[in-house]
């Protein structure tokens, strides 16, 4: 069960819009290595984790994941709020809006949906918390980039 405090984490607090940053930002939202995959991939695999520490490790994980994708929509969303038409055409933001307008939703920056067939769920203990290693790896290398 999970109890949900009607208030984000961290505050997020936009002025200005920016769809190009949103363009990019929207990977971390619902890439393949992005938040609603990583939530997901840490809430299923605690099924099959045989220790009870560590399948309340995943349970956290998954959970705090959750708030993360809360976080990253508020930035979407607040970069991309109010558009005018330029703004919309000039940042390139013109294929996502025509299928999503402001919404935010779970897609790669390449505008690829977000697919459960990029994440992985094994079963074995080993391979899921090497596949988290891998997922959150790549995650960090792409900040650094």
């Amino acid at each position: 069960m999970f109890v949900y405090d009607k208030k984000l984490q961290y505050p997020v607090k936009i002025a200005n819009t920016n769809p190009r940053l949103a363009a990019i930002i929207i990977s971390q939202y619902g890439g393949p290595d992005g938040e609603l995959g990583a939530s997901l991939r840490y809430l299923s695999q605690r099924y099959s984790m045989p220790f009870d520490e560590l399948k309340g490790l995943l349970t956290d994980i998954g959970t705090e994941e959750l708030g993360h994708l809360e976080m990253i929509g508020a930035i979407v969303h607040q970069l991309t709020r109010n558009l005018n038409d330029s703004q919309i055409k000039d940042a390139g933001f013109a294929p996502y809006f025509v299928d999503h307008t402001i919404g935010v939703y779970p897609t790669a920056a390449s505008g690829s949906p977000w697919n459960a067939a990029s994440m992985a769920v094994k079963g074995d203990p080993m391979a899921d918390l090497v596949e988290d290693l891998a997922a959150d790896g790549t995650t960090v290398q792409e900040q650094r980039g």
